[in-house]
């Protein structure tokens, strides 16, 4: 479809030689440290060994996440789960961060809190922000259980009630006789849970929501199974005012004792939206008024995404999730048409507010959610979240090391080794104006035209089917230089020509990032990235 390639491409030339000429009487500035393209890294999958070793392995490895363009980590639940081996999705006491002698163990899985510190303060060093993985919803492994009345619910209808009122025994005791009255004297019961999943008494897992006044499933969640306020364990009441003060209180405490600057709310569908709101803008207001956050609110129905934003007021962000499934269908689907792959995406409509991802520890082999990419597609759409405008993009642990633990299919690390060029690549080259080239089914393309720190700017092809070419401008100023593919050294160098086009190519089923080759030595993209961290 060559007319895209031409239609108003002199007034397009224009514009960019404006722009270019711009640029070029500014100095550029170190690259590194510019800050340009925030890249978050999640620093865990599913299947991390449980040797209490994490903080100390991340701590370490902490350097080589700076030097590939990562400037913010995603943590883990580091607070006391029920299993001392558990992730902390099943988390017992927020206030333990692997220091007292509860559930069997002192440290959490991922290590101690002075690891955790020593982590932190690294980070700091580093200017590596943090975001912590923050688990609200729920609280598991009580005490002791206790009586009170409730109801069943239908597990697929959970605002339809299938019993009358009876008294059950729920695990809804929390002393934390480890912690004591370190850090909160609150202690938890009965009356500020609204639903469990287990009454001891008679023996029955079933879905009873807790019977008192004033007591009800929250209404600002997911109306999925008519109501999606219960996920699991003992679900938090939290209209209760010592509820709600208590993890308040949490809030600006871990976000000051370990310096966080964000936080992943875990199970956003699960939990009030107006107490979420009010969270953020509390710890925004008490100890970090640049706090980052993320909701987690899977769903992959666009305008459910967008109606989760605006009852949050925007005071966070959510996963694209439809841009993942996207991923997932066109991956498995020889052929499809990529040219319209971001439409109806979060990262399309509101892209400062979208997280693009490609894989997560939800999302990964053998999980609840999981949302297979193929592997001979994840080159294609990291590099399509990494080098594009828009969006905060994440790369998953899994894909940077691979999954070789407590899997049936074990995975290598994806992008064929190649995922750390593209980290660098979105720092050093995927910088300023974009302009697309979305015209073939197959083999879409789009130049980014560099800054006032980043000159040099970059052309992405990307193919699903055959190899392929673009024709593509990058800019006039640009004129008879050599440029390359950072992915594939074998593939024959591009000549810039005199209106500053070039023709740049790609083979099959893969991505190629080509960018002026004397910036290549100067900018010492590292090739020799270790993912060989548990040494086997």
């Amino acid at each position: 479809m060559l007319s895209f390639f031409w239609c108003g491409s002199r007034q397009k030339a224009q514009k960019w030689r404006q722009i270019e000429e711009k640029a070029a009487n500014l100095e550029q500035q170190p690259s590194w440290n510019a800050p340009d393209n925030s890249l978050i890294f999640q620093a865990f999958e599913w299947h991390v060994p449980a040797d209490r070793s994490h903080w100390r392995r991340l701590r370490d490895l902490l350097p080589a996440y700076k030097a590939i363009g990562v400037d913010q980590i995603w943590v883990p639940p580091g607070c006391k789960g029920m299993d001392a081996h558990g992730n902390g999705y099943d988390i017992y006491d927020m206030y333990d961060l692997g220091e007292f002698d509860q559930k069997g163990a002192v440290p959490t899985k991922w290590g101690t809190r002075q690891e955790l510190e020593d982590l932190m303060l690294q980070a700091e060093i580093l200017e590596i922000r943090v975001i912590w993985d923050a688990v609200l919803n729920h609280k598991a492994g009580a005490d002791y259980p206790e009586p009170f009345k409730a109801v069943k619910v239908d597990p697929k209808r959970r605002d339809l009630e299938i019993s009358k009122p009876v008294e059950v025994n729920g695990w809804t005791g929390f002393e934390f006789s480890g912690r004591g009255d370190m850090y909160s004297s609150m202690k938890y019961h009965w009356q500020h849970f609204s639903g469990i999943d287990w009454d001891d008494k008679s023996k029955e897992n079933a879905i009873y929501k807790i019977v008192a006044p004033n007591k009800d499933w929250a209404k600002d969640v997911s109306t999925e199974n008519g109501n999606y306020d219960y996920l699991m364990f003992a679900d938090l009441d939290l209209t209760h005012p010592e509820v709600r003060a208590d993890l308040l209180q949490w809030g600006t405490w871990i976000t000051n004792t370990l310096s966080l600057n964000g936080m992943r709310l875990d199970a956003a569908k699960h939990f009030s939206t107006g107490f979420q709101k009010d969270f953020v803008q509390h710890v925004k207001k008490t100890a970090n008024p640049d706090f980052f956050a993320i909701g987690e609110y899977w769903t992959g129905h666009l305008p459910s995404l967008l109606d989760y934003l605006e009852k949050v007021e925007y005071t966070l962000t959510a996963y694209d999730v439809p841009l993942v499934e996207k991923f997932s269908k066109i991956s498995h689907a020889k052929g499809s048409d990529m040219r319209h792959i971001l439409k109806d995406t979060l990262v399309e409509c509101r892209p400062d507010h979208a997280v693009t991802i490609v894989t997560n520890h939800d999302t990964q082999p053998g999980q609840m959610l999981e949302t297979p990419v193929a592997p001979s597609f994840k080159l294609l759409a990291y590099a399509l979240i990494l080098l594009r405008k828009g969006g905060h993009p994440c790369v998953f642990y899994g894909d940077l090391y691979g999954i070789r633990a407590n899997v049936e299919n074990p995975m290598t690390p994806s992008c064929n080794g190649l995922l750390p060029i593209l980290m660098q690549a979105r720092k050093l080259y995927a910088n300023g104006e974009q302009q697309d080239y979305f015209d073939q089914p197959n083999c879409i393309g789009f130049v980014r035209y560099g800054n006032a720190r980043h000159l040099s700017g970059l052309a992405c092809v990307i193919s699903n089917a055959g190899s392929a070419v673009q024709k593509m401008y990058v800019g006039q100023r640009h004129a008879y230089e050599e440029w390359v593919d950072l992915l594939h050294s074998e593939m024959k160098p591009v000549i810039i020509d005199k209106k500053g086009y070039g023709v740049f190519a790609v083979k099959a089923m893969s991505a190629s990032v080509w960018v002026e080759s004397a910036t290549v030595s100067r900018d010492n993209i590292k090739r020799d990235f270790n993912v060989n961290i548990y040494n086997n």
